[in-house]
């Protein structure tokens, strides 16, 4: 048989040149994307406060539906049990993703069923109706607490996988410890612009009415100090207005005073301020937040690191004196 000629062979290393410079342009777009946008892959982390070196990585998508999921849980009064299961089902459920699709016509976080009298397609795609149905329906289920996850899960959900639960413990643990606000410090995002429409001071008002409610945002009394671009939510009015200033971007700094809860050593002040200072940093890319700062803290978008680092070596542990209010500085 002949060799083939050398024109053929150089014909041969352009194509396989050629295909393979079509693959690095490829990711390479790709990962601009991913960048731009947010994207699907990791993008926020968790870590534990006890010092064991348990983390969990998870996406700018993820960590909105799982902060608003802590908030609907706290508002409610609920203990963090509570959030740990839902936050443990909707990772087995949807991957904490607000799916169009399912098993026959389950949607959502929790792939809740409008043929079970869950709500409407309408309702159950709204994550925080969707939290609220799945705790209501948990409230009932008797000593909840003492149950193990995947029990406690399965009486609410009724799953044909009802051991698929318990994976998700560690990690809804650790997510819950976060965003109720007992684990200080411990959530962090890279913070990378999202796609939303809206930034800036009423979108983050907006959003914090959608996952706190109304009375509880206004009982934080939340200032800003200058008019916002972007038109208020209808159903968000704002709670208040204030002046504030910031190295010339205090009309673009929501400032939310933490309201005492009963605590007398200021542990549940200290709490709620870390829940809304995580859930700022969680909702980072999707309302383009820049910086979230509490109780000698401070988070910056796009740091390398992505950790909270001390603005006051005095107050950096975190303590009472340094708890006053959480600033939430969103992007131009």
């Amino acid at each position: 048989m002949s060799e083939p000629s050398s024109s053929s062979k150089r014909r041969g290393r352009l194509l396989r040149t050629g295909a393979a410079l079509v693959v690095l342009l490829a990711v390479a777009g790709y990962l601009v994307v991913q960048y731009v946008t947010g994207g699907t892959g990791p993008g926020c982390k968790v870590v534990s406060a006890d010092g064991d070196a348990a983390s969990y990585e998870f996406t700018p998508e993820q960590a909105v539906n799982a902060a608003t999921i802590a908030a609907v849980g706290t508002d409610r009064g609920l203990p963090e049990r509570a959030v740990t299961i839902a936050l443990a089902t909707a990772l087995q459920e949807s991957g904490l993703r607000n799916i169009e699709h399912g098993d026959r016509d389950s949607l959502g976080l929790f792939q809740q069923r409008p043929s079970q009298g869950w709500g409407t397609p309408k309702e159950i795609m709204d994550p925080a109706y969707a939290a609220g149905m799945f705790y209501e329906h948990l409230a009932k289920v008797h000593d909840y607490q003492r149950l193990p996850l995947t029990v406690a899960a399965q009486r609410v959900q009724r799953s044909g996988f009802p051991e698929a639960y318990a994976k998700h413990e560690p990690d809804a643990t650790l997510l819950a410890a976060a965003l109720t606000g007992r684990a200080a410090a411990t959530l962090t995002c890279q913070g990378r612009p999202g796609t939303a429409r809206t930034t800036g001071p009423d979108a983050v008002r907006a959003a914090l009415v959608r996952d706190f409610g109304r009375d509880a945002v206004e009982e934080a009394g939340a200032e800003v100090g200058g008019a916002a671009t972007p038109t208020p939510s209808p159903s968000a009015a704002s709670p208040g207005t204030g002046s504030d200033s910031d190295s010339g971007t205090g009309d673009r700094t929501v400032t939310l005073p933490v309201p005492a809860r009963g605590g007398a050593d200021g542990r549940d002040v200290l709490e709620r301020g870390w829940q809304l200072a995580h859930w700022a940093v969680a909702n980072a890319s999707a309302l383009h937040i820049e910086r979230v700062a509490y109780a000698g803290r401070e988070w910056t978008a796009g740091v390398t690191d992505g950790q909270w680092h001390a603005t006051d070596a005095k107050n950096g542990d975190g303590s009472a004196s340094a708890a006053g209010a959480v600033r939430i500085t969103t992007g131009g």
